[in-house]
């Protein structure tokens, strides 16, 4: 059924895709020693920093492979990046899961799942369980993730001239739309906090806040906050999951590799998840600084309105998602994150 259903969507998207990625091909078939790495954000993300450790490390490999990097989103936004690579026009990409191919990705943006960054490594880092989970699902979309990338806890924000603090769900949500990523799930937990939720791609949000077309954003880690900083008023530290995306390779592309190379690559991408790892919460915790000198209000939520707010998570989201992925994966995750 999966699969029906990726061939369905990718046949409706196969003449656009090829209308924009000549280069890629032309790249692919003129050099089999070289091979793209591609993400979709500027160069003050941890997915650059990450990006350019990967290429670091596969020279110290002795690899004979060369990277042609694409960082800032030229080839397509994260979700685009991420169809590029089920396809195989890109062999490598840091991508957030793109549910729209397969309902179970929804589970990366999953509420509640870990508290802290210790728990957080423990869950998505590296030996993590969570990879196995993922692998399985993204093996029917011909990827395979050979590690996470963290960019920290997600939050909600408020942009400029709304005035609005919104802390205690559903109530203090009433009449505030929120910009929510364009999944089910995204839709399904803001419309469980009391907010009008409103589906909108990444690469639409800025000029959504900018012209007031949404009143906030969610889903949203220090660093895009800080990022946006000019058109945000307030940021709520919900925390309410984990943002992680996926160092992905195409499984065919990767299968495909001599023996030798596949292993120095793999090695390279281990060095460069241990740093990212060991380097990514401390610079969260920039960010979030940097988000407070610019003028936002940074507000946490209480602990009786973080109580109230997972129990409405628990409740409704993470039951839908065991209808999705099914009790034995949905097993492996109340698991991870301590639940019975």
């Amino acid at each position: 059924m999966i699969i029906e259903q990726v061939k369905k969507i990718s046949g409706t998207l196969s003449l656009a895709l090829a209308l924009t990625l000549p280069v890629v091909e032309s790249v692919n078939a003129k050099d089999k020693d070289s091979f793209i790495l591609a993400q979709s954000y500027p160069t003050d993300h941890i997915f650059h920093a990450s990006s350019e450790k990967f290429m670091e490390a596969l020279k110290e490999q002795g690899s004979s492979m060369k990277v042609e990097y694409h960082p800032g989103g030229d080839l397509g936004d994260w979700a685009s990046q991420f169809e590029q690579a089920m396809q195989g026009a890109i062999p490598m990409t840091i991508s957030f899961g793109a549910s729209e191919f397969d309902r179970r990705l929804d589970l990366s943006w999953l509420g509640y799942v870990v508290d802290d960054w210790k728990s957080a490594r423990e869950a998505y880092g590296p030996g993590g369980e969570m990879l196995g989970v993922y692998n399985t699902i993204l093996e029917d979309l011909d990827l395979v993730a050979l590690g996470m990338i963290p960019t920290g806890f997600g939050s909600i924000a408020i942009r400029k001239g709304v005035g609005k603090v919104p802390t205690n769900f559903p109530d203090d949500a009433k009449g505030i739309k929120m910009r929510v990523v364009p999944s089910p799930l995204g839709v399904n937990r803001f419309k469980t906090w009391g907010f009008s939720a409103v589906p909108m791609p990444y690469g639409e949000l800025y000029t959504g806040l900018q012209l007031g077309a949404v009143d906030g954003r969610s889903f949203g880690p220090a660093v895009e906050i800080w990022q946006m900083r000019d058109v945000l008023e307030t940021y709520i530290l919900t925390q309410d999951y984990f943002e992680h995306a996926f160092l992905l390779v195409n499984k065919d592309w990767w299968e495909g590799l001599p023996n030798e190379e596949r292993a120095k690559m793999s090695a390279a991408a281990d060095k460069a998840l241990e740093w990212t790892w060991a380097e990514a919460e401390s610079i969260d915790s920039g960010y979030l600084a940097k988000v407070k000198e610019a003028g936002i209000n940074v507000v946490e939520l209480s602990d009786a309105e973080l109580k109230k707010a997972k129990r409405l998570l628990y409740k409704s989201e993470w039951s839908s998602m065991e209808k999705i992925v099914g009790p034995e994966l949905m097993a492996t995750v109340k698991s991870v994150a301590g639940i019975n």
